[in-house]
């Protein structure tokens, strides 16, 4: 008798790489900004040239510190650096300053949101380090060419525990943690343009063991979209192995994002050897409780805290996922509403319907789009009845957001969207349409309650000018269904 076939489940934790948005590289002078020019903004402290000393740079201890509260780490009273030494062409001191025994965070957790539940994953540690240069192999089929305009840059690394489950998993806590960088305003979070990278450890068990499988380490991947594919078929790939009765190989691999595969980079014997050792020309940082008391002060709102406001205000939670997922975003419906007492319901729908739509496709700033004095007033014009909802919504505001210099009132003025005719006025109106438009009526009773646009625009037609499309409606649902149908 066969035994049934072993169920796997994957154990995955991340190592992610944060580039901070320092105004200087980690321990020297040079501009942290992106240069596409190969090799131009680079010192001869980067480079590691003889006579030359690193320093510490305050803002990134800073940074990383806000990320490390925000976590809930533990911070110690005294962090330093430590020099990791190994070989590769990228590395153009022949070592990177890092952190090994004493990081600037331990501990902690983060709770974010995957399908409809919450997961929280716990923090192993969250260290500094400076970032390597870049190698590339595709300009040359003959040269491996090095690229060191990012050496020196400020990272902040997590290291997770191994709380993963799933590629999904993981795809939504990048997701999660890009917007707290984004919040924070430490980093800009884009993982494309690599102020994000992660490395996916990934190894497979039997189902409910206890027991953690080898693992392989997928290294670099700069996007959340490959990091699921990646960790999706390195975890299927594995079960192939163990269930052809093979073994799994500790092995560093890299991921083909054309072909959806992963393979080898190198293997990895044992634990490298990295020859840790305190970094000797940096003292080691004392860091006092007035000083994390100051970096707890200017935590900002993180974006749970956002997402629960936007919910007590009565926003849809649709809309408030989708306008807490930007801090600037959020900043600016807190100001209308705050600031200016907006109604957060009917606000959230324009914001996300309407506003957001138009900033993302003109690439610009929300804020820049109209003015919190402008929404007010198309607020303003919505409640008092003077322009029927719908236009408000369909008409004044794609064309107030195409010329944001009109003055809002004027523009619907121009548009003929003030409502000239009464409630009153309607109903003979009303009449009228549904007396030339016997068959119409009786169709409409029997069931055909599509043909009510039909009628509503006779009676717009008849009328010729601005009406409340919602009294219209209301009216004429009324009217139909009073009048007798003839046989």
């Amino acid at each position: 008798m066969s035994s049934s076939p072993i169920t796997y489940e994957s154990v995955i934790g991340l190592e992610v790489h944060i580039q901070l948005n320092t105004c200087s590289k980690a321990f020297s002078s040079e501009a942290n900004v992106f240069e596409l020019s190969p090799n131009l903004n680079i010192s001869a402290v980067t480079l590691g040239l003889p006579g030359t000393l690193p320093r510490a740079n305050k803002e990134h201890v800073e940074k990383s510190l806000h990320l490390a509260l925000a976590l809930g780490c533990d911070i110690p009273q005294q962090t330093r650096f430590d020099r990791k030494n190994y070989f590769y062409p990228d590395l153009p001191k022949g070592y990177q300053i890092t952190q090994d025994k004493n990081p600037i965070g331990k501990g902690g957790s983060w709770t974010f949101t995957t399908g409809d539940v919450e997961r929280t994953i716990r923090i192993h540690h969250i260290h500094m380090e400076e970032d390597a240069g870049k190698s590339n192999h595709e300009l040359s089929s003959v040269q491996s060419l090095i690229e060191y305009n990012r050496a020196g840059t400020p990272l902040v690394e997590l290291v997770t525990e191994p709380d993963f489950r799933t590629g999904q998993e993981v795809y939504d806590f990048l997701t999660s943690l890009q917007q707290l960088v984004q919040y924070l305003g430490i980093s800009d979070g884009n993982m494309e343009e690599g102020s994000i990278r992660c490395d996916c450890n990934v190894s497979i068990r039997p189902a409910g063991s206890p027991i953690l499988g080898e693992r392989c380490e997928i290294k670099n991947v700069n996007s959340r979209r490959f990091a699921r594919e990646a960790i999706a078929y390195e975890a299927k790939r594995q079960e192939e192995v163990l269930t052809a009765g093979s073994i799994i190989e500790r092995t560093t691999l890299l991921f083909d994002s054309e072909k959806g595969t992963t393979h080898p980079m190198r293997k990895k014997e044992g634990e490298n050897d990295y020859r840790y050792f305190p970094e000797p020309d940096l003292s080691p940082i004392q860091i006092d409780d007035n000083w994390v008391q100051r970096i707890k002060a200017e935590l900002s709102i993180l974006p749970s805290e956002a997402m629960a406001k936007l919910i007590g205000w009565g926003v849809p939670k649709e809309d408030a996922e989708k306008i807490s997922s930007n801090k600037q975003w959020y900043l600016y419906f807190a100001e209308l509403v705050q600031d200016h007492a907006l109604p957060a319901t009917a606000l959230s729908s324009m914001v996300v319907n309407k506003l957001l739509p138009y900033a993302e496709n003109q690439n610009m700033e929300l804020s820049a789009v109209l003015s919190p004095i402008q929404i007010e007033e198309v607020i303003t014009l919505y409640n008092s009845g003077k322009v029927g909802k719908s236009d408000v919504f369909s008409v004044l505001l794609p064309a107030l957001m195409q010329s944001p210099q009109n003055n809002v009132e004027e523009l619907a003025q121009a548009l003929n969207l003030v409502i000239s005719v009464e409630a009153s006025d309607l109903l003979p109106l009303i009449e009228k349409v549904l007396m030339q438009n016997p068959d119409k009526v009786k169709e409409y009773q029997n069931g055909k309650k599509g043909l009510l646009g039909f009628f509503m625009g006779q009676v717009k037609q008849s009328a010729g000018l601005a009406l409340d499309v919602g009294t219209l409606k209301s009216l004429l649902e009324e009217a139909l269904n009073k009048s007798p149908s003839k046989n």
